[in-house]
């Protein structure tokens, strides 16, 4: 039984030191939010583009800003990693409650590099604003970008993500009103439960060459071979291990005769 509790414990040591290393590889495999290539901070964009063609770029946690008028299309886009949920908010700071005819409903849409709308499994992605609202809020949180997908689904895959905001609902005379957008798009580690065998060739990224894309794809996008579902394996076959070596030697002394005492 010592032997077997020696065993035991060094199985449990290993596993807490194997699933301990988890959050720091992860961490270093991230690009940090706000970070440029060359390791500068960029500042935050304060315009939207228009169509899908000109949508500003973003980063993930940088809050970008845009002034308009009410029925304008606002685009922006972001990359997305696989193996990560990304959710993007938008508030809009409506115009002056005396220029206002009725309440107005807004609009948040996310589409990927293909241009395929993607569901919003969380969040207001479409809110009515009353008359007397001084803003707005939606919000949408994507499925978990997967690393591959099957040429017919419509997964969300590694690469660009656009966001369009807009007003779907209000009343006529409220067309050209100012308005002022602020949106913010984030994205956390889904963790290996959610990983998937393969991998995209290349991240789905419009208007850029397959080539530029793989020549940047280190500093843009991290996913690979990698995800902390490795670790669940291997500690999986750690503790299976354990399992095994105690029970042998549990049914090993079960099997052995009891000590008689000398002279009996």
């Amino acid at each position: 039984m010592r032997t077997t509790t020696r065993v035991l414990s060094g199985v449990v040591l290993a596993g807490a030191a194997l699933f301990g290393t988890a959050a720091p590889v992860l961490a270093d495999s991230t690009p940090s939010p706000g970070a440029s290539q060359g390791g500068e901070e960029e500042a935050a964009p304060t315009e939207a583009g228009t169509t899908f063609r000109t949508a500003t770029q973003i980063r993930q946690d940088q809050p970008a800003t845009a002034d308009a008028s009410t029925g304008d299309y606002l685009y922006w886009v972001f990359d997305a990693d696989a193996g990560r949920t990304a959710t993007v908010k938008a508030t809009v700071k409506l115009p002056e409650t005396a220029a206002r005819h009725g309440a107005a409903t807004w609009q948040l849409d996310v589409y990927d590099g293909l241009r395929r709308r993607q569901a919003c499994v969380y969040g207001s992605q479409a809110k009515a604003a009353p008359t007397e609202a001084t803003s707005v809020t939606v919000s949408c949180t994507l499925r978990t970008v997967r690393a591959w997908a099957e040429p017919w689904a419509n997964d969300p895959l590694p690469g660009s993500y656009f966001v369009r905001l807009t007003v779907v609902d209000l009343p006529q005379e409220d067309l050209g009103l100012p308005v002022h957008a602020e949106v913010v798009a984030s994205a956390k580690d889904a963790g290996g439960s959610r990983a998937v065998d393969g991998a995209l060739s290349v991240p789905l990224v419009p208007g850029v060459s397959d080539a530029d894309v793989a020549e940047a794809a280190d500093d843009r996008f991290s996913s690979g071979w990698w995800s902390s579902r490795w670790l669940w394996t291997a500690g999986g076959g750690v503790l299976a291990a354990a399992a095994a070596i105690a029970g042998y030697n549990l049914t090993r002394g079960a099997g052995r005769p009891s000590r008689v005492p000398p002279g009996v």
